[in-house]
């Protein structure tokens, strides 16, 4: 398997700062197998008020291009769009047969030191594209 560990990061990057929305779409399908799972370690917050009503490890999950799609696009619109910040992966991908890590990081748009960032860990199948997709948020 001819996986390039730090091209994924870059391209896992590169899409969630996609104003786009058919290039966004496009990637999503390229990045991502059309059965992949994204699985999303929820801020503290979260689990804390998960946690009050009776969840004790909550999860966030999108399913498939559909759903991820519109996580994708939500997290652009949240922080791309209005022009204050943009996403980029760090330097730091490793490959392991089908697993890659890596971190990510969200900067100010118009440079400087990161303001928030966290840790990838997925799976990738045959063709290249991840399969699962686990999201550290704070790492």
């Amino acid at each position: 398997m001819g996986i390039d560990a730090q091209d994924i990061a870059d391209r896992y990057a590169a899409v969630w700062t996609e104003a786009d929305p058919q290039r966004r779409r496009e990637a999503i399908a390229a990045l991502w197998a059309p059965e992949a799972v994204h699985l999303l370690h929820p801020p503290v917050e979260v689990r804390e008020a998960a946690a009050r009503v009776g969840f004790d490890d909550p999860v966030l999950e999108a399913r498939g291009h559909a759903e991820l799609e519109v996580r994708v696009t939500r997290a652009y619109q949240e922080f791309v769009a209005p022009g204050e910040f943009t996403f980029r992966a760090r330097k730091d991908a490793l490959r392991l047969r089908d697993v890659v890590t890596f971190g990510w990081e969200m900067a100010p748009s118009a440079g400087g030191e990161a303001v928030g960032g966290g840790l990838e860990f997925v799976v990738v199948g045959a063709d290249g594209r991840i399969t699962a997709d686990y999201q550290f948020p704070g790492r």
